[in-house]
């Protein structure tokens, strides 16, 4: 579960990326606050989120008994930051972004939540 719940990440680094060089997604991201591209603040915060998706990957592929070997404590650091971007996703004012996000962040809590229980 760990492999399928870093390459899901992947993907999301994939559109984190395509946010940073001017995607017009602003509906389905951040709360849905604007229309086309992102502003030079939204951009650094998904240049953030890639960095904390880098982190989680990693964190729950440790849980899993893989490099790089982090803490337990890390993969449960992970799988709280999943379950808030989860409850977030539920919950934003923009039916789009809950529309694709929700699902999507549910599963990759579900997944991390596999591991780190496990």
């Amino acid at each position: 579960m760990a492999y399928i719940y870093s390459t899901l990440i992947i993907g999301v680094i994939g559109f984190q990326i395509a946010l940073i060089l001017g995607a017009p997604w602003g509906r389905i991201t951040q709360g849905g606050q604007v229309d086309g591209p992102l502003p030079r603040s939204g951009r650094i915060i998904a240049a953030v989120s890639i960095l904390l998706l880098i982190a989680m990957a990693l964190a729950v592929l440790s849980a899993d008994g893989h490099w790089p070997n982090w803490p337990r404590w890390t993969a449960w650091a992970a799988l709280a930051v999943q379950g808030l971007s989860m409850v977030l996703n539920w919950i934003t004012p923009s039916a789009a972004e809950r529309k694709l996000w929700a699902p999507i962040t549910t599963v990759l809590f579900l997944l991390a939540a596999t591991v780190v229980l496990a």
